[in-house]
């Protein structure tokens, strides 16, 4: 039965691929990936001769009503993205969301989100959370982080290393200072780090060596 799957791909170490991961994608017609290049390392690693598509944020709006067709007519898809969980930040929920309109059946595999293990270890209350992903750049970006200073629950976000240092200043002014936070790099790759400490002293921090990778901050709710 022709299906959509939804696959999960490493943040970092290869070894965090599933076997099932590895199953799907080589028996799969077509595999929807978000930067060919990036994936065409890691099939090649895990020797999946699968052929690619592109599907990635600029070009999906285009491109869901024909792999709708496709699917339709028979064939099976798998989507990834360049890490982890797809439309977890990256694209997939255009995608998934034709699909159920369309009856097509969907299959998310379980596997990695940079965000869990960072929620996790950042040493913060988890057993209630917010994900926001990344902040609004301009646009909005005021008006988000003046709401968000009265949540009460863990807050989870992404963030680039070169906004990290404005992020930061930007929590001390709306959330204050004294907040929590965790600041988790380069999650399960050589230099992974884990900074934790209140707004300032993570912003000292980071001041005085600058990042480097992806990153992932957990900010204290308000009490």
């Amino acid at each position: 039965m022709s299906k959509l799957y939804i696959v999960p791909t490493p943040i970092g170490n290869l070894e965090d691929m599933t076997f099932r991961a590895i199953k799907v994608l080589q028996e799969v017609d077509v595999i929807l990936a978000e930067d060919t290049r990036t994936s065409g390392k890691l099939l090649k690693h895990f020797e999946i001769t699968t052929p690619m598509q592109s599907h990635h944020m600029h070009n999906e709006h285009k491109t869901v009503e024909v792999i709708i067709k496709r699917i339709q007519g028979g064939e099976t898809f798998a989507l990834i993205s360049d890490a982890g969980t797809p439309a977890i930040s990256d694209p997939g929920f255009l995608l998934s969301r034709a699909c159920i309109q369309q009856g097509i059946d969907i299959e998310c595999l379980p596997g990695a989100t940079a965000f869990v293990p960072a929620l996790v270890n950042s040493g913060l209350p988890n057993d209630k959370f917010v994900f926001e992903g990344f902040l609004p750049v301009k646009k909005g970006r005021q008006t988000r982080l003046k709401f968000l200073a009265d949540e009460t629950r863990t807050m989870i976000f992404y963030e680039s290393p070169h906004k990290l240092l404005k992020t930061l200043a930007d929590f001390s002014t709306y959330f204050g200072e004294d907040r929590q936070i965790s600041v988790s790099r380069e999650l399960t790759k050589l230099f992974e780090e884990t900074k934790r400490g209140v707004v300032k002293e993570v912003l000292s921090y980071f001041t005085a060596k600058p990042p480097k990778g992806e990153i992932v901050i957990v900010v204290e709710g308000k009490k």
